[in-house]
């Protein structure tokens, strides 16, 4: 018998305009149509917007959303998302992000709604049923099905570095880590996406107690659970829970998955016909799970319209950028004004520095056009901080004095390239604006030990600062960093988190 399938985001990770994903996705529902009758399903990971389309509509980051506490905003950005993705004939998408942000290391921080429940659950609830719509049960054209994610601890690892083992009291794991889940559930949402990591030893891969038992029997929820890429695999590499791939399969779609995320091995599908012939799955499994994954489609509309014609004409409007731009505007936090120095009076020379200056990747953060983020490359129509500057104040003058490295792996390393520049230019101005923080990045590249602001960044405040003309630092960043010996140096303080 034909099983039902589902392709996910195998694009090389490069965003691709509307009507070249659309053509993409055309040519792999007609071969699906054509073979096995059944509709494929395709998701992208559309975390900010509609962040994997060249030119879709970006909103800020989630921590800048929760910053704002104006339920709105989510709400505006779940409807443009799922609007413009299904413009592109993609009918589901993995998001919200809905993890508690218990440890500042944690590198995707940026990508949650910060570390309260309350807030976290209002704000995911409200983006899953703008994405979805007011009826889940029959979705239309103009919204999508949420994975949301990751479900669920995985916001509070021991070490703080990614997909690694989280240790929750069970209290806390019920009542503040679950509730954000339980209320998207509630509220419709038609699939979720498994944590990569383990909580209290257990892979949650492989937590029927929490994917079975909380969840589908819990809540009585008829959705679906997926993997996170290349998950299932950690059970027998990383845990050791399992002996093999075959074992690691077994344990994860008896625990209660119902599609694997394998991008590497497409002999995946046949390592479960085996298990299901060898009774290791019992049948009842393997048709609940087919059942979830047809409910899904059925309620997306894909067999009545594998693919779909609609006008879109709203599709990267004026509309959504001035909902991204207000929202923006928001969610900026102004943690310091000495003598009231901002706003600005506009008769002032200005000297801009600091590697955050001049960079649209900094100000997007990762999961924008690519993984690790790529604005610069895809959106240079829109401003920097600097550009930005420029086009409000007559009298800007620019020294970088650091640069983040562009290579591949290389992003956070840092070349100074003259903090000396920098002091001599601020002689002759009347406030330093310093642009600090981070380069973008998203997972396990974020990984770090250290929440100190670099040294080297450091080291540039210090030294402008002791030209004696009054600064203002602008903190362009993921996550928390420790600022404690430079705050004191600046007249203002602002964290504008991730923008756009």
């Amino acid at each position: 018998d034909a099983l039902p399938i589902s392709i996910l985001n195998l694009l090389n990770d490069v965003s691709r305009t509307r009507e070249e994903t659309a053509a993409l996705i055309r040519q792999i529902q007609e071969v699906s149509m054509r073979r096995i009758g059944i509709p494929c399903i395709y998701g992208l990971d559309m975390i900010h917007g509609a962040s994997y389309l060249t030119d879709g509509s970006l909103y800020p980051q989630e921590i800048n959303l929760a910053s704002t506490f104006n339920r709105e905003y989510p709400r505006m950005m779940g409807e443009a998302l799922a609007y413009e993705t299904r413009a592109a004939q993609v009918p589901w998408v993995f998001s919200p992000v809905m993890d508690l942000g218990r440890d500042p290391r944690w590198p995707r921080q940026w990508e949650s709604w910060g570390e309260d429940p309350y807030l976290q659950a209002e704000m995911a609830r409200t983006e899953t049923k703008a994405i979805q719509g007011d009826d889940p049960n029959h979705i239309d054209l103009e919204h999508a099905a949420v994975s949301i994610k990751h479900f669920m601890g995985y916001g509070a690892p021991l070490s703080g570095k990614d997909r690694t083992p989280a240790y929750i009291a069970l209290n806390d794991l019920r009542e503040r880590y679950f509730r954000p889940f339980k209320e998207c559930f509630q509220a419709g949402a038609l699939t979720a996406m498994v944590n990569s990591a383990s909580i209290n030893g257990v892979p949650t891969h492989a937590n029927k107690e929490l994917l079975t038992g909380w969840v589908k029997k819990g809540l009585n929820w008829d959705g679906l659970i997926v993997t996170d890429w290349a998950d299932i695999d950690n059970l027998y590499k990383r845990d050791h829970v399992a002996s093999d791939k075959a074992e690691a399969v077994a344990m994860g779609i008896n625990a209660g998955i119902d599609m694997i995320m394998d991008p590497y091995d497409p002999e995946c599908v046949d390592v479960i016909v085996s298990l299901a012939e060898s009774g290791q799955i019992p049948m009842s499994r393997i048709n609940d799970a087919v059942r979830r994954i047809l409910r899904l489609k059925v309620r997306l509309g894909l067999f009545d319209n594998p693919l779909w014609e609609h006008e879109y004409k709203d599709f990267g409007c004026e509309r959504f950028a001035r909902e991204s731009y207000s929202a923006a505007l928001e969610s900026e936090v102004l943690l310091k004004n000495e003598d009231g120095i901002l706003p600005l009076e506009g008769t002032e020379k200005i000297l801009v520095t600091g590697p955050n200056a001049n960079s649209l990747r900094t100000l997007n953060g990762g999961w924008s056009y690519t993984w690790q983020g790529s604005a610069d490359e895809f959106a240079p129509q829109f401003n920097t901080i600097l550009e930005a500057l420029r086009n409000r104040f007559p009298n800007v003058e620019y020294v970088p004095a650091i640069e983040y490295d562009q290579k591949w792996g290389e992003w956070q390393t840092e070349h100074v390239t003259g903090i000396e520049d920098a002091v001599a230019a601020a002689l002759s101005c009347d406030v330093v604006i310093a642009c600090v923080g981070e380069n973008s990045y998203c997972e396990t590249p974020g990984n770090m030990d250290d929440l100190n602001l670099s040294s080297n960044q450091k080291a540039l405040v210090k030294a402008v600062a002791a030209a004696g003309k009054p600064v203002v630092l602008i903190l362009n960043e993921g996550r928390p960093r420790l600022i404690g010996d430079i705050e004191p140096l600046a007249a203002a303080v602002v964290d504008v988190l991730l923008p756009s």
